[in-house]
């Protein structure tokens, strides 16, 4: 019989578990779990499929997270363009810091990935920390979560901050998802089929899924809460990217001047955070997150549409009777198929 060897710990720390505090381990070892995408299994937890790997992080931004009500928060779905809309929030914020000429030139999304300038509570900050300072972010801070809304910090609907929530296309999403995972997984295993990804997303097993539960949670709640909760579908960001970024400017509280509107600074935010633009980067071409993931995983193709290129008719078809089955009567309605 052959004995698995115990994962090294030069090892990036999504494909391990062994980080996990006791208190996690006794929760996790309680829950519901199943196998996951990558290396480390889901655990069912709030109702949501958790990487058993993050569940440190989660546990504890759940527990000490202090929003304040200038905070913002970017929350997705992993893999529905998150990336893209960090950068452009950056951007937007910043935007009166870096408006000159020389200071184009120091723009951080120039050397720094946007990962790194728009962390995750529960992937970053709270996984490396059980409770870190974050006391040195100037206000408004802006963070980044894939946390379902029931699932997150109590704090954060109590101090009524900005939430920010990104859909796109479930095939679209699933298709970037599945190449993700690829180049996550040890290279000697080589790629996981899709038909068996397929299956698992089509149950509700994917990364802070049931995916339509993540979304009709944002969803609903941005209907009831329209001053606290923007809903953007990645498609329309896509297709008319000037009106929208001046919609989260006029949600966010700084919108544009009309001297801005005349001087082409939304479109000089878009320039900068095209996907063209960023992919160039070196930055984004090389070096790796702290936990071992390179930055250039995160910049593929970003096209809408592009699902068409991988799934057979029957299985978008699979996905779409999902869909139609578990958002009905939601108001929710995917144009872009």
């Amino acid at each position: 019989m052959q004995v698995s060897q115990p994962a090294r710990p030069s090892d990036p720390i999504y494909r391990r578990d062994d980080h996990l505090s006791q208190a996690c381990k006794d929760l996790v070892s309680s829950l519901p779990s199943e196998e996951g995408w990558v290396a480390t299994s889901f655990c069912l937890y709030q109702g949501f499929w958790f990487p058993t790997w993050l569940f440190n992080g989660v546990l504890a931004c759940q527990n000490h997270f202090q929003a304040q009500p200038s905070d913002i928060l970017l929350v997705t779905n992993p893999k529905s363009g998150t990336t893209w809309l960090k950068a452009i929030l950056f951007a937007l914020l910043n935007r009166a810091k870096y408006s000159d000429s020389d200071s184009k030139q120091r723009h951080p999304l120039l050397t720094q990935n946007p990962h790194d300038l728009v962390p995750f509570l529960e992937v970053k900050l709270y996984l490396q920390q059980e409770n870190p300072d974050l006391t040195t972010f100037e206000s408004p801070r802006l963070f980044a979560t894939h946390l379902p809304y029931s699932s997150l910090p109590g704090s954060v609907r109590d101090s009524r901050c900005k939430l920010v929530y990104l859909c796109r296309n479930p095939k679209d999403m699933f298709i970037s998802l599945w190449h993700y995972v690829n180049k996550r997984r040890a290279e000697e295993k080589g790629q996981i089929p899709l038909p068996k990804c397929l299956d698992k997303f089509c149950r509700g097993l994917s990364p802070y899924g049931p995916y339509w539960d993540h979304v009709m949670g944002y969803h609903k709640a941005s209907l009831e809460m329209p001053e606290q909760v923007l809903f953007l579908m990645y498609e329309e960001l896509k297709e008319d990217p000037r009106v929208h970024v001046s919609r989260l400017a006029d949600f966010l509280g700084c919108p544009f001047s009309d001297e801005e509107l005349r001087d082409g600074t939304v479109e000089g935010i878009m320039r900068m955070c095209s996907f063209d633009n960023l992919s160039s980067l070196e930055v984004n071409k090389s070096g790796k997150l702290w936990t071992g993931q390179e930055n250039q995983w995160f910049f593929r193709r970003g096209k809408v549409g592009d699902w068409v290129n991988y799934l057979s008719a029957e299985m978008a078809d699979k996905i779409d009777q999902v869909m139609e089955e578990k958002l009905r009567d939601s108001g929710l309605n995917f144009q872009y198929k």
